[in-house]
């Protein structure tokens, strides 16, 4: 009943969350093969995924606009158009077309990411209890259960544009049940003052847990597979376990954030996280890097829905999504910054110490953390 009732109240940008999960956990675990149709190498397909940003940078900019032009049908228009651009991405034959396929992915999947976590912190307002870890929850298991399909069909000869279709079908029957009057929406309140004590540290902290826990799903299967010698359902099971165990995470967030408080919650999940993906990387054989990445989502699962909530919190229901808005631009830079990163790292030292650097950055976050932390005396929650 703890998890239901949070879901119950918040089923439809859930719904919209679960979407969301499931094509790009259908991703994660595709990388292998769509990065050898390509012909692309460690450093240049960190580049390609780099451009992931732009994307994500335009979807930003036009939320305000496009949610409130359509209004309660926003999130349902962002879905269907996720899962449509999706399949240009299993149909990428050159670097290209993969450049061009993943940044309209990557701005319909920004668009709608900004749109639910907004209806999420609205609905959080209006009933006055924690609904992001649940949110987000239901984003990693499906996550989770695109990758393991995903990998189970590669096993079987399906093209990646085969299983993007399967996947973006379900999507849009899911779609039907997206519809939400926003109470301010997300231009509601934009030239309102903003909190910078509060968005540029929260900024910060979900710059890093993004960039961790894109380039953790993106290289988690290649790193299986490459350096392990993983065969395609053993790879996707890497994704597959990260899925499952940030689900757990959050679900488990969900309590455990009301009893111990946000700021002991995240640090003890940075440090979680950074041990799992040293263990990841250095593993020397497929079940200690499951047991790793499984660790690494256990941590990192509750980073960024922790963040947004103590954002929301700290802001007035007025402008409560248009500042989560602003916190997110600072985050999904993350998306220009990470996977070029990992793919430099990955190219010229190898996949294991590119986990090691991302054990270090998560390290990096308690620093806005501790900053964060200073507020909690100055701005009123």
């Amino acid at each position: 009943m703890a998890l239901l009732t949070p879901l119950v109240i918040s089923r439809r940008p859930s719904a919209a969350f679960a979407s969301m999960g499931m094509l790009w956990g259908s991703f994660a675990a595709q990388v292998p093969v769509l990065k050898d149709r390509i012909g692309a190498g460690d450093a240049l397909f960190g580049g390609l995924l780099a451009m992931s940003g732009a994307g994500l940078l335009v979807a930003i900019l036009i939320a305000p606009m496009f949610d409130k032009r359509l209004g309660a049908r926003s999130m349902q228009v962002s879905a269907v158009m996720l899962a449509v651009v999706y399949l240009s991405l299993g149909m990428a034959q050159s670097p290209v077309g993969f450049a061009v396929a993943i940044v309209l992915a990557a701005g319909a999947s920004g668009l709608l990411d900004v749109l639910i976590n907004a209806r999420v912190s609205e609905l959080e307002g209006r009933h006055r209890r924690s609904l992001m870890n649940v949110n987000h929850g239901m984003f990693s298991l499906a996550y989770a259960m695109g990758a393991f399909s995903t990998g189970l069909a590669r096993e079987v000869g399906w093209p990646p544009v085969a299983t993007f279709a399967v996947l973006g079908f379900l999507v849009l029957v899911l779609s039907t049940t997206m519809r939400l009057e926003p109470e301010v929406g997300i231009a509601g309140a934009d030239r309102a003052p903003l909190p910078w004590l509060v968005v540029i540290p929260s900024g910060l902290i979900l710059l890093i847990a993004f960039q961790s826990e894109a380039s953790v799903e993106a290289w988690s299967a290649l790193h299986i597979e490459r350096t392990l010698g993983g065969r395609a359902v053993e790879g996707a099971f890497g994704p597959t376990m990260l899925g499952l165990t940030m689900a757990a995470g959050r679900f488990a967030g969900q309590a455990v954030g009301e009893r111990i408080g946000n700021r002991a919650l995240l640090t003890g999940a940075l440090l979680v996280s950074s041990t799992g993906t040293v263990i990841a990387g250095l593993a020397s054989t497929e079940t200690v890097a499951y047991v790793g990445f499984g660790i690494v989502g256990l941590g990192i699962s509750v980073l960024a829905p922790t963040t947004l909530a103590m954002v929301g919190v700290r802001v007035g229901p007025g402008p409560r999504a248009y500042v989560i808005s602003r916190v997110a631009v600072i985050g999904f830079s993350a998306f220009f910054i990470g996977p070029a990163m990992m793919g430099l790292a990955a190219e010229f030292f190898g996949l294991r110490i590119a986990f090691v650097m991302i054990a270090g950055l998560l390290l990096l976050a308690l620093l806005p953390l501790a900053l964060l932390s200073r507020q909690d005396r100055v701005v009123p929650a």
